[in-house]
């Protein structure tokens, strides 16, 4: 009976690198359109909560890069791979324990490209800012390929969601993402 007890004991204890393993966790979308302020407020909640950040900048392809840095808008066309290409990752990153990405996701329909890629329901943040400012910080912003020209294109393509965390954007990034965490229950 000892060598019985003895493997009962073996079983019924933790498992080699159980606590390992994340925990599958949702990710955390910030959108809005450019000069927002998708990425700082991304950036500071990643670090806030811990999870890694990704800007969806970062993964649209030189094509639409070019094109934008050139003053022409992107179609639904152009948009179709690169969403698809953040919608591959949602599972992924999920299954790491979650991430925060920055993306305009402006129209509804890439919106739910993104959630289709995901198991969890995506967690939104939007940050709706006056024109002016948005105008203001575009026009201060160096190094970037999205210039002030192309924000009416993004406010005319801009389907506000009726669903998420709408912030307005004209505070401090910190008090931001501090309304995020209490809001989204992230703490």
């Amino acid at each position: 009976m000892l060598g019985h007890d003895k493997l009962a004991f073996k079983l019924s204890g933790p498992l080699p690198g159980a606590f390992c393993m994340p925990i599958k966790q949702p990710n955390i979308v910030v959108m809005g359109v450019s000069g927002s302020g998708k990425t700082t407020v991304g950036e500071l909640l990643a670090q806030k909560i811990g999870r890694p950040f990704y800007d969806g900048d970062d993964f649209h392809p030189a094509a639409n890069v070019a094109k934008m840095a050139a003053g022409h808008p992107i179609t639904d066309e152009d948009r179709a791979g690169w969403l698809a290409t953040l919608a591959g990752h949602m599972q992924e990153w999920e299954n790491a324990g979650g991430a925060v990405l920055a993306c305009s996701a402006l129209k509804e329909s890439y919106r739910q490209t993104l959630q289709a890629g995901a198991s969890l329901p995506l967690g939104w943040v939007f940050l709706d800012t006056d024109p002016a400012v948005l105008r203001a910080r575009l026009e201060a912003r160096q190094g970037h390929y999205m210039k002030v020209d192309m924000l009416a294109s993004q406010l005319e393509t801009l389907e506000k969601p009726t669903y998420g965390l709408h912030i307005t954007a004209d505070l401090p990034p910190e008090q931001l993402v501090e309304q995020a965490v209490a809001q989204l229950h992230l703490a």
